[in-house]
């Protein structure tokens, strides 16, 4: 009995010690020499077109707003578990480089509209490209595990 606990101990042992050593080392390793450059990538515009859409609440702001003009509020709801801290950071991001306008009507209470301009619909193509992906390739049931979140309404 003694000899079994001791070999599990050092099991234990051994697999700690391998794990922080390797936790260590990924901390300090310097991993921008295997890959490109950021600045490089920034300056690609291969780059920067990944920097807007792979980035999964821009595409949801913008795939929300391809139905008309919504609220801020409308957005929050559409889009589920976000923070409204994030679709905020997004909305700005979105509307500096010309892609969402925002609207802010002269009323008391303020109220403020965000829709896609121009530049903004030439998106759809690249929208309906993903969700011809999704439907052809992964498909509802390939997926359905009981952690997966549920499907929000904006995604229908």
């Amino acid at each position: 009995m003694e000899i079994i606990i001791h070999e599990k101990v050092t099991v234990v042992k051994d697999i700690f010690w391998n794990k922080m050593w390797y936790t260590c080392y990924m901390s300090t390793i310097d991993h921008s020499q295997t890959t490109e450059q950021p600045e490089t990538c920034a300056s690609h515009p291969i780059g920067r077109a990944l920097r807007l859409i792979g980035d999964m609440w821009t595409l949801m702001i913008v795939y929300t707003l391809l139905s008309g003009p919504k609220r801020f509020g409308e957005l929050l709801e559409a889009m589920g578990n976000v923070s409204p801290k994030t679709v905020s950071q997004r909305l700005k991001m979105l509307e500096e480089i010309g892609f969402v306008q925002r609207h802010a009507f002269a009323e008391i209470p303020p109220r403020v509209e965000y829709r896609l301009t121009e530049k903004g619909m030439t998106l759809v193509d690249i929208m309906e490209a993903i969700k011809q992906f999704g439907e052809r390739y992964l498909a509802e049931d390939e997926q359905s595990t009981p952690s997966s979140p549920s499907t929000s309404e904006s995604c229908q």
